[in-house]
């Protein structure tokens, strides 16, 4: 099995280095600074205290006969369309966009093609330090799996194998019916509690502030509202 991760920031790097310590041929798509960092001192992460290089391959360009069974999309939505249009003449099938954007996925079909997009979102987060040292880590399975389905909502062979590979890396996931919808529900919980944050002068402290909690609730409640009239259970994991 090969796959490719295209995009060397937190999220594709944690991915990276599970999916290479799983024993699958791993590659990883790298521009600028970081893919000259990455050539230099390899793809080093933090487990257990410990520092270690991961085995995969780093590329710096995409020939378009170069093939891998997933190409995961792990770079921020502002880069998308790029991304998108380096791989369209890419011949691998599945490219597996792990981007948070409720964008149309019909757009994203019309670049790459029809039945190439596999939608997902990542359950990882951190940090990559001045030495280039990835320090991440999966969320837990309750918080946040990582999360995917076909845009049509149907089970399909490469749904199948996508979970294999989550699995035999230990990488919590789950099948969705609506990946868009799913998107909407998550943003419909996250973005209150985040703009309560923003809106507190003291953050650490915000669980105390009752007229800013008391307008989350609000906006949680309305959201929520929302997802229930579009009859989206926001956690039907399968």
């Amino acid at each position: 099995m090969r796959i490719l991760i295209y995009g060397a920031g937190v999220i594709g790097s944690l991915y990276a280095a599970l999916f290479a310590e799983a024993g699958y041929d791993t590659n990883i798509y790298a521009r600028g600074k970081r893919l000259e960092a990455l050539r230099n001192n390899g793809l080093k992460y933090k487990k257990n205290q410990e520092v270690i290089k991961a085995e995969i391959r780093i590329l710096g360009e995409l020939p378009n006969d170069d093939i891998y069974d997933f190409v995961l999309l792990t770079v921020r939505e502002n880069q998308l369309y790029e991304a998108l249009t380096e791989l369209k003449n890419n011949k691998s099938n599945t490219i597996v966009t792990m981007i948070n954007s409720l964008d149309s996925y019909n757009k994203w079909e019309d670049i790459v093609g029809k039945g190439r997009i596999l939608p997902a979102f990542p359950g990882a987060g951190g940090s990559i330090n001045d030495d280039g040292i990835l320090d991440a880590a999966l969320t837990p399975r309750l918080i946040q799996p990582t999360t995917f389905a076909e845009i049509s909502g149907n089970k399909s062979e490469r749904t199948k194998q996508f979970s294999e590979i989550l699995r035999h890396a230990h990488i919590p996931y789950q099948k969705v019916t609506d990946m868009h919808l799913w998107q909407l529900c998550y943003l419909a919980m996250v973005v209150p509690i985040a703009d309560a944050y923003y809106e507190s002068d003291d953050p650490e402290k915000v669980g105390k502030e009752w007229k800013i909690m008391r307008k989350t609730a609000e906006r949680l409640k309305r959201n929520f509202n929302f997802c229930e009239n579009k009859r989206v259970n926001c956690h039907h994991g399968k």
